[in-house]
């Protein structure tokens, strides 16, 4: 046999043992979905500046270091255009054509879930930031977890539960009213994890309204509400529909409370909805006024970089990317399964969002969350919420 085949053949063998030959040269790529155009491009946009500030850290220092040699982070940056099949087709083009190692993203459920069916046929990490639909880690043929899918944030049961607990035992809510998108998934299991964890704690869901993505008249929604009655309504709209839902409300002479999910998490809502939010509260996923010192870190860094404080999407992907950076140390190699199995082996991680654990077999961290409140223009620390 003539020495390049036998080359050939030798690099063939070992690309296999490794799980593939990825990255090329002293780099690794790293696949980035983001919604950066789209309904909520406030969040692609946050998700893409994180990368971009973890993959310069983590480049700037130089240490992931795998079989005696250093590797720097390469990303890979594609637009979900906030659409369930373009966030399919582009993490199927990362993998395929761009030959990345993992992916990070995309953000929302409803892009998430279908580009991790991608991830998980085609054999390769995906780690979602800020998806917490339960389904999203969940193989879609059997409904039993998957092998290539995590998360960094927590999961809508907890979420739900925490809210509901909340409504009811912090603000002494009896009566709750419901009004939420019922063409989003994950928004209707927000709504419904609530009803079930305020009903739990001695509260009663009075009115549970919906409406579908792109309506702009929500009157009748809420004149059923109004004649309910409720102490407080449950709203887990996304930033950009929440500023005309609560003055329309208003606008009927309704005075009750609304109550934010995650979906409320981008400070671009403050701007949109201005006074008409003022006292609001959300749960959201970190607070950048924690005391921890990884956060304070993490957020004065990523003031200095883009000028203003991070979201909860941006600590989500920061930390999905300090995952992913334990993840490629631990596996030794360049290899899709190897780092795949070494993130699998992950059971803690303290990040910028908080402690993590995750069970063996399962891609959802046991994790906490905090309660903020609109107040003066900001986001503030209200309560945390432990699991």
């Amino acid at each position: 046999m003539k020495k390049t085949a036998v080359l050939i053949l030798v690099l063939l063998i070992a690309c296999g043992a490794l799980g593939g030959c990825l990255g090329g040269g002293s780099t690794i790529k790293i696949g980035v979905v983001a919604e950066l155009t789209g309904k909520i491009p406030v969040v692609g946009r946050s998700c893409k500046n994180a990368a971009g500030l973890a993959a310069k850290e983590i480049n700037d220092a130089g240490v992931i270091e795998l079989g005696g040699k250093k590797f720097k982070l390469e990303l890979v940056v594609e637009d979900s255009a906030s659409k369930p099949e373009k966030a399919a087709s582009v993490t199927e083009k990362l993998i395929k054509d761009d030959n990345v190692v993992a992916v990070v993203g995309p953000n929302s459920s409803g892009n998430a879930i279908p580009a991790a069916g991608v991830a998980e046929r085609s054999k390769v990490l995906l780690i979602t930031p800020w998806s917490t639909d339960p389904k999203t880690t969940l193989d879609a043929k059997t409904g039993k977890p998957g092998k290539y899918v995590f998360r960094a944030c927590f999961t809508d049961v907890f979420e739900g539960q925490v809210l509901g607990k909340f409504a009811r035992q912090s603000l002494g809510a009896g009566k709750a009213a419901v009004l939420f998108d019922v063409s989003s998934d994950v928004l209707k299991s927000q709504s419904e994890q609530f009803r079930k964890s305020f009903e739990e704690n001695g509260g009663r869901v009075v009115a549970f309204e919906t409406y579908r993505a792109g309506d702009k008249d929500f009157i009748p929604q809420f004149t059923s509400i109004k004649a309910a009655e409720p102490d407080i309504i449950f709203l887990p709209s996304y930033y950009t529909d929440v500023p005309v839902q609560v003055r329309q409300a208003q606008g009927l002479g309704i005075t009750a409370p609304f109550l934010g999910s995650d979906a409320w998490s981008t400070e671009e809502i403050i701007k949109l909805c201005g006074k008409d939010c003022e006292g609001f509260f959300l749960c959201n996923h970190y607070s950048a006024q924690s005391p921890n010192p990884l956060t304070k870190k993490f957020v004065d860094a990523y003031k200095a970089e883009y000028g203003k404080a991070p979201d909860d999407v941006a600590a989500l992907t920061y930390d999905s990317f300090g995952l992913l950076r334990e993840a490629l140390e631990g596996a030794g190699v360049v290899g899709r399964e190897a780092v795949r199995d070494s993130f699998a082996q992950i059971t803690g991680y303290r990040g910028v969002t908080g402690d993590m654990r995750f069970t063996p077999g399962s891609g959802d961290p046991a994790k906490g969350a905090v309660i903020m409140q609109i107040r003066n223009g900001k986001f503030n620390w209200y309560a945390d919420a432990l699991p």
